[in-house]
Order: structure tokens, then sequence, then C-alpha cells
């Protein structure tokens, strides 16, 4: 893909039978932006993605866009992980929490706190290729890239919600991990 893209050529795109999706947002940014100055906002996303980008290479998985506030990472995607990528996406979700808690909102201001963030998990057949002829990037398609969003659209601040799939999933691929159900709930497009 790189390549491709180095050298202007068109990308196939792949099908993906199975990946874990992350999907993370964070709590609040709306008036995080009111409260700081722009660059104060690209300096904290700075630090907080970083912190992302470390635990990604850690833990190979890939890192497929930021957008403002909202972070979207796979697993199984651009390394096979049969087996595991479900537990590597999962510890990915839990460090970034940590993470997201651990951060000043602003160093010199401690009023502001730490950072929060809501997660969401899904996994499923995607489509990776690249899209458009300006800005070219890398892009995934399908239904599991918007359930994962969903997921986190409906998880709580410093909190990881997955969905049923994803809950089976990683059961066998990490079945020491304790889940706690949240019930059953209305997920907006999904029935």
């Amino acid at each position: 893909v790189a390549h491709a893209l180095r050298a202007g050529e068109a990308v196939q795109p792949e099908r993906f039978e199975c990946v874990s999706i992350f999907f993370s947002d964070v709590v609040g940014y709306t008036t995080l932006c009111e409260q700081l100055q722009p660059y104060e906002v690209m300096d904290l996303m700075h630090r907080l993605y970083s912190k992302f980008d470390d635990l990604i290479r850690q833990l190979r998985l890939f890192k497929v866009e930021t957008v403002g506030d909202a972070y979207l990472a796979v697993g199984n995607l651009r390394w096979p992980q049969p087996d595991s990528h479900s537990r590597l996406v999962s510890q990915f979700a839990f460090a970034a929490v940590r993470a997201a808690k651990s951060l000043p909102v602003h160093p010199a201001r401690p009023e502001l706190g730490t950072l929060r963030i809501r997660v969401g998990l899904h996994c499923g057949p995607v489509v990776g290729s690249v899209v458009g002829t300006l800005n070219r990037r890398y892009c995934l398609f399908g239904d599991a890239v918007n359930t994962a969003a969903r997921m986190e659209a409906n998880s709580e601040a410093d909190r990881v919600h997955c969905s049923t799939a994803f809950a089976a999933l990683v059961s066998e691929q990490w079945p020491e991990l304790t889940q706690i159900s949240r019930g059953v709930r209305q997920i907006k497009g999904k029935g």
C-alpha cells in the first residue's frame, strides 16, 4: 500500500474476514475546545495520540486514522493475528483508558483534571483501500466499523464497551478476562 501511494498508483481493495476494531472518543471534547486555545487542544491530542501510538507499536496493531478526538485502530490487519487479535485490541483498550486518565488536560492548569475516553470494540469483516485522489489515505469500510463506532457511542467514560460478537471472540482468545454484561442495549441503526 505504501509503495502504491508513493508511486501514485491505484491501491487494490483488500478484504479481511475478521479484524478486531477499536474506536475511542474523548469525553467532553467540545467543552475542552471551549476552555482551551486551538494550539492547546492540538497539543493535548498530540500527547494522547502519542501514548496510543506507542501502545499500537508495542502490541503490533494498526492505526487506521484519527479524526479530531476519534481514534480508530484494528488488529489482524497488517500482521496476521488470527488467534490473538481480540485479546490484543482489548489490552490496547484498557491501556488506552489508563493512559488517558493519567494525562493532564493542561499541565499548567491542574483544575482541568485529566482526560477521559469512551471505547467501543467490535469484530467482523472489513474492506481496506485508499480512496480519493487528494490527501490519499488508507480507509476501512464495512458494517463492522460502524458497529464499533456505535459501541463507543454507547460506552461510558473510562469504560470499554463491546459487542456480543466481540465478547464471544475475546472469551475464546483471552479466557482469563472477566467481562461484565451491561444487559441488552438498544443500539441506533442496529435494532
